[in-house]
């Protein structure tokens, strides 16, 4: 199985469209849960690392982190 690669602040897709018509979720908390944000709607849910990677599509935005 392939790891996902997805860190704080990613814009990620979902396997399932939200609600609010949006696919793009920030990752705005990352540990045991992760807890994602949607970009549509502002609306978060925190879900156990291991469902999130199993209904993460891709990584659509990779935050770059900048040093200085």
């Amino acid at each position: 199985m392939m790891e996902k690669e997805f860190g704080l602040n990613d814009i990620v897709e979902m396997k399932k469209q939200h609600p609010c018509g949006t696919n793009r979720w920030k990752v705005i908390r990352l540990g045991m849960d992760i807890r994602i944000k949607c970009e549509g709607c502002g609306h978060s849910v925190l879900i156990p690392r291991k469902e999130f990677t199993r209904k993460m599509k891709k990584v659509l935005v990779k935050h770059e982190e900048t040093n200085g």
